[in-house]
């Protein structure tokens, strides 16, 4: 597995303390970007937190996702969680060590009172003694918030006293990122009120999947809306929301009694197959949100969601455009910025797409819409990175695509790949997805992205001019499984 190691330094460690009879908990912070350009401990808020028990509560919520791994759990997490200020409200976002949980805490503007929000991210540092100190917090005595060093502590810092270093894996990152993007295709499907979502999260099971195990042989849950609450159910029915290891949900009981709704985010359908759904804790002033993977042993990085919006220059070009004119904003008005670039609201989809999986955007599903925030790692690395997006680029330049004349109908445009020894056959349906020949699509069927075959002709059809002939067919022959199922180890990621 390809990793780095990162290296976050602070100015002092983060700590909760008091003084006056007033608690103040300073969170520092590491380098991250700012509109001013890149800075060693940015500062982001100073004031008063309307609801100091649930916020602190979230923030350890968002913490336990950052040092936990729901599978494989022997191997080392994790990172400190990221801050971004949007100017009117703080998030904190984590991801685990097993790229298959990531975790948000929105505290809105009517859980902040005092100074104005700045804008920008960077990472900051929750410690152990920290996280004791906002475990044993109680009653609702004020509480200062500062994320950043003080005015005092600015002035006077001759380096980074305290620095962490951590691996950081290029899966992670992919993650991190994919986990936006098949956000943006959410809806909500469920809401309960506080006590059905009390009732309904203490009912689970909290059966823990071991390493190698994937989801400990059993099916994925299940939940469909029934009446005021959800009912579990092992069949994928209709309405159906997908609630694969339950146990991955085990953070939000931080924030239960602080709870004033449950919300429950899922694709619009599903073809029996689990799929990745978010559950949102509604609190006074925030919310705390988190996604799971389709699959305990499955993380967010080989989805391959993403893989279509890389695959093409228009889009990277589009994405240029579309960067410059954001300002960390905390909702992302895509027809405003098709006015202001003067692209169409579909290409700047496509264009905050792939902003996403560089890290430069997020996805909100409760707002249903993006937020400009600049992930403090090279994501760029990652996206450079993706195998099946590297093996597709490869087989493009060594001239393994070859395109045949198009049908008299539309839609059934065909092609040939080459890959090793064998030839595969890629097909468009009238949707416009294309099929392939190989194992990888006859496992996944498209819910994990296009393999590399598959985007390879993507590729070469966005790549060929207008007055370019039909390219010659390459022969080709039946595969076997075996030569399948070594081409599949080939097409995507694995665990």
């Amino acid at each position: 597995m390809s990793r780095s190691i990162q290296a976050l330094a602070y100015a002092r460690p983060s700590a909760l303390t008091t003084e006056g009879g007033t608690g103040l908990l300073g969170l520092e912070t590491s380098g991250g970007l700012t509109p001013v350009g890149r800075e060693a401990h940015p500062q982001f808020f100073a004031g008063f937190l309307s609801s100091p028990q649930a916020a602190a509560r979230g923030l350890l919520a968002v913490a336990d996702v950052a040092a936990a791994r729901y599978y494989q759990r022997t191997l080392r997490a994790s990172l400190d969680p990221v801050v971004t200020a949007g100017g009117d409200r703080l998030r904190f976002e984590s991801f685990s060590g097993c790229c298959g949980v990531y975790a948000r805490l929105d505290v809105l503007p009517e859980g902040l009172d005092g100074a104005d929000t700045g804008h920008g991210t960077t990472n900051v540092d929750v410690n152990n003694p920290l996280r004791e100190a906002l475990s044993r917090l109680s009653g609702d005595e004020p509480l200062h918030l500062r994320v950043g060093p003080d005015e005092l502590a600015v002035t006077t810092l001759d380096g980074p006293v305290v620095e962490k270093k951590v691996p950081l894996p290029d899966r992670w990152l992919r993650g991190f990122a994919e986990s936006q993007v098949i956000t943006a295709a959410f809806d909500l499907r469920a809401e309960l009120s506080a006590a059905e979502a009390v009732r309904f999260l203490r009912s689970l099971p909290r059966t823990t999947t071991t390493a190698g195990s994937g989801s400990g042989g059993r099916a994925p849950l299940w939940v469909v809306p029934a009446g005021r609450t959800l009912r579990p159910t092992t069949r994928p029915v209709p309405g159906a929301v997908c609630l694969p290891g339950p146990e991955r949900l085990a953070a939000l009981q931080r924030v239960l009694r602080h709870a004033t709704a449950l919300r429950v985010y899922g694709p619009a359908g599903h073809d029996g197959a689990a799929t990745a759904a978010a559950w949102e804790v509604a609190m006074p002033g925030m919310r705390l949100t988190l996604t799971l993977s389709p699959e305990p042993s499955r993380g967010f990085s080989g989805e391959g969601a993403v893989l279509e919006a890389l695959a093409g220059d228009e889009a990277a070009a589009d994405a240029d455009l579309v960067s410059v004119l954001l300002s960390w904003e905390p909702r992302i008005d895509i027809a405003d910025l098709a006015a202001q670039s003067g692209l169409s609201p579909q290409r700047v989809r496509a264009a905050l797409t792939r902003l996403g999986t560089a890290g430069r955007v997020g996805y909100d599903a409760a707002d249903a819409a993006y937020f400009h925030r600049e992930l403090p790692y090279d994501a760029h690395r990652a996206e450079a990175r993706n195998p099946r997006l590297t093996a597709a680029r490869t087989l493009l330049a060594d001239g393994a695509v070859h395109l045949h004349a198009p049908a008299a109908t539309a839609g059934s445009g065909t092609a040939t790949v080459r890959s090793g020894e064998r030839h595969y056959q890629v097909r468009e349906a009238a949707s416009g997805v294309l099929s392939c020949t190989c194992q990888w699509w006859a496992d996944y069927r498209g819910r994990r992205g296009p393999c590399k075959h598959a985007l390879a002709v993507r590729m070469a059809r966005r790549d060929r001019t207008t007055t370019a002939g039909p390219t010659t067919t390459a022969p080709s022959h039946t595969t076997t499984a075996a030569d399948s199922t070594a081409a599949a180890a080939a097409s995507g990621d694995t665990r």
